[in-house]
């Protein structure tokens, strides 16, 4: 039984502030190591619940924030970008369930530095009409492979927004938003030793999974947190512009949908 291990960073404990999440400084250099402390907690948690092998992708950023050398020999590391299926990476292997570890909370929540790919161009995505956070977005992914969404573990925002899609699903909480820069957090001993727990039980858990897919095919809307940005967006040509800060377009796939997204996403950075 092989467990794919999707870690991000905004969800770590005593992650509070985007300087913790941005190479270049030494808050990120702590934030980075509690990450992968985290990842080797899921991948040990996986490893005692009966899995045969783990794959621990890096889905933050550029993905490429894990210490690789500290990273549980017993698993393999999936790093760097470009990658087709972005923070779902590694979901094709051949894999019984995915762990989110470390996730954020959807754009325009009360979550930690909650987010939806972009913060700096995306204030909303829609699908299907329902606001979409990642763990919506990716975890659609998953189960376009047929593989559903076993471990949860971020803040308590995350948590509440992503077992309503996941209910089937064992959650870690991590910390409690007080806000986007605010959290009240376990230690990183007591995260790691929850995570890990979570992780066995999940993995034990991995034959009564459940997990429903989205409804397609898709109708995706994007909103921009500014005009200049929106119009950036509708120079993509699979894209129409609906109004001054948003595009709408149609997927045949979450994946593809997603695709598009972190296509915009990429096209973003010639406005910072």
């Amino acid at each position: 039984m092989k467990i794919l291990v999707s870690v991000d960073i905004e969800g770590v404990a005593g992650v509070v502030h985007p300087e913790q999440t941005r190479a270049g400084n030494a808050e990120y250099e702590r934030a980075r190591r509690q990450m992968t402390a985290e990842a080797n907690a899921a991948v040990r948690g996986a490893f005692d619940g009966g899995a045969s092998a783990v794959i621990v992708n890096d889905s933050h950023g550029d993905f490429r924030n894990l210490l690789h050398a500290e990273i549980d020999p017993r698993a393999e590391v999936l790093l760097g970008k470009p990658r087709d299926l972005g923070m779902m990476a590694g979901i094709d292997q051949d894999c019984a369930a995915v762990f989110l570890v470390g996730w954020h909370a959807k754009a325009r929540s009360a979550g930690v530095l909650a987010h939806t790919i972009n913060s700096f161009a995306f204030a909303r995505v829609v699908v299907n009409g329902v606001e979409a956070g990642e763990a919506m977005l990716y975890g659609a992914i998953a189960a376009e492979f047929g593989v559903p969404v076993g471990l949860l573990s971020g803040d308590d925002a995350f948590v509440a927004e992503t077992l309503e899609l996941y209910p089937s699903a064992i959650a870690a909480t991590t910390k409690r938003a007080h806000g986007n820069r605010t959290a009240t957090s376990l230690s990183a001993e007591a995260a790691c030793a929850a995570i890990r727990d979570s992780a066995r039980d999940a993995t034990l858990r991995v034959p009564s999974l459940t997990q429903k897919p989205v409804q397609t095919p898709l109708s995706l809307r994007l909103e921009a947190t500014a005009a200049a940005l929106a119009d950036l967006f509708a120079m993509l040509p699979i894209v129409r512009r609906v109004d001054a800060m948003a595009v709408e377009w149609n997927s045949p796939t979450m994946r593809h949908a997603v695709r598009v997204l972190n296509s915009l996403s990429a096209m973003s950075f010639m406005l910072r």
